[in-house]
């Protein structure tokens, strides 16, 4: 789509869907300064974001159960919706811990960490 208009220096000024007023040259959408210039300058579809928000994520179900553990917070407090989310991550989580390996135990110890 974009046909773009440079800067004297050379950078992407503007981006075009028609050839005309000094904007000649065309990229394709998906390339590189194509991206940059729109804002998208990471490796994947949403820059990262993916990961971030799976960290976010993390953060949050351990601040959750955080103010649980304190009593600060009841599960029943929550939304029916979110209590199943929860649990879901929760069952998730401790099915892969059961299946991975266990590099911090005390050794001789067969208790699960």
């Amino acid at each position: 789509m974009p046909y773009i208009h440079r800067t004297p220096a050379g950078a992407i000024d503007s981006l075009h869907r028609q050839r005309g007023a000094g904007a000649d040259e065309f990229l394709p959408d998906h390339h590189a300064e194509v991206q940059a210039f729109v804002g998208r300058t990471g490796t994947g579809d949403d820059d990262g974001y993916s990961k971030l928000d799976a960290d976010f994520v993390r953060v949050l179900e351990d601040v959750i159960d955080t103010l649980i553990v304190k009593n600060i917070l009841n599960i029943t407090d929550l939304p029916p919706e979110a209590q199943a989310k929860l649990f879901a991550r929760k069952g998730f989580r401790e099915r892969q811990s059961q299946s991975s390996p266990h590099l911090f135990a005390p050794s001789g110890s067969t208790d699960v960490i």
